[in-house]
């Protein structure tokens, strides 16, 4: 048995599937497919239950998944020692990005810990705050950025900063035509699209508190999934609320609000001794956070 073997097992597992593990280690699935049999065999136990929809785990494969990633962390540890006086820093990191209300400073971010630490193996993984968080408490994540009014106690963070909310709205809807900040009043009675999914109820709660804080009523519905979220915003029938107004595609226009509504961004991380590949990230994200940020002009 190899190391490989158990990152292959591992992948798979958190995949779901051989084509998926495949994809995300850059290997053929038939070369996958087979180290796996080899690695059953050798085990003597069946680690997965085939299907038409991919695999899942099965009872031996539930215990041999927990003993296998405590094989790769004590492996990865081990590696990281003799290269740490050498190369610098090795090992890698889980991140999460919470998708809906995004940090606009995360790329910067990443940037950055890549320049200082290129040995270090960084996964970043986009999805709703919900999935990540609980993703992060289970160890399938090391750490995640999101707003910081998702976090609990049990959750440790380096606070990155404030970010003003902005409104999008497609070309087709009468707020896209105007130039400047929207007066709150201007969003009375609008709709607005939220996720509605269980996952992304801390966004969705994000945006209703914002229009709250705003004193403006207004229809939440839910988007479509995934990428879909926007598609009633492109189309001029809805609005959305975006923390990261440089992230607007198409014809799809960001204004800023008046008066500013703003949502306050943190790194987490579980309330536990950080291996040294995320204490890295934890000290770059403070540098980061103590530096003056260039303000950037509201997109029009």
């Amino acid at each position: 048995m190899e190391l490989r073997h158990l990152r292959y097992f591992v992948a798979i597992a958190e995949e779901g599937s051989f084509t998926r593990a495949a994809e995300r280690l850059w290997v053929a699935q038939p070369g996958l497919s087979t180290q796996i049999r080899r690695l059953e065999s050798e085990l003597g136990v069946q680690l997965f239950a085939r299907h038409t929809r991919g695999v899942d785990l099965t009872a031996a494969g539930e215990l041999f998944l927990e003993r296998a990633r405590t094989a790769l962390a004590a492996a990865d540890a081990a590696l990281a020692t003799g290269r740490d006086l050498e190369e610098g820093l090795v090992g890698s990191v889980r991140l999460g990005i919470a998708t809906g209300a995004g940090w606009p400073g995360t790329a910067a971010l990443l940037g950055r810990f890549g320049r200082e630490r290129p040995a270090v193996e960084l996964t970043v993984v986009e999805s709703y705050d919900g999935t990540l968080l609980r993703d992060l408490r289970d160890g399938r994540l090391d750490a995640m950025i999101a707003p910081s009014e998702l976090a609990s106690a049990e959750l440790r963070r380096v606070r990155l900063g404030r970010e003003p909310w902005h409104v999008l709205a497609g070309p087709g809807h009468r707020l896209a035509a105007a130039d400047g900040p929207i007066a709150a009043p201007e969003l009375e009675g609008q709709r607005f699209v939220v996720t509605g999914h269980r996952d992304g109820a801390g966004y969705d709660r994000l945006v209703a508190d914002a229009l709250g804080g705003l004193h403006v009523t207004a229809a939440l519905e839910r988007g479509g999934p995934g990428p879909a979220v926007l598609a009633a915003v492109a189309a001029g029938d809805a609005l959305a609320l975006t923390t990261a107004p440089d992230a607007a595609v198409g014809d799809v226009v960001a204004r800023a609000i008046d008066p500013v509504r703003c949502v306050e961004f943190a790194l987490l991380w579980r309330d536990e001794a950080p291996s040294p590949a995320l204490d890295e990230l934890i000290r770059c994200a403070e540098a980061g956070a103590a530096a003056p940020r260039p303000v950037l002009a509201s997109v029009a």
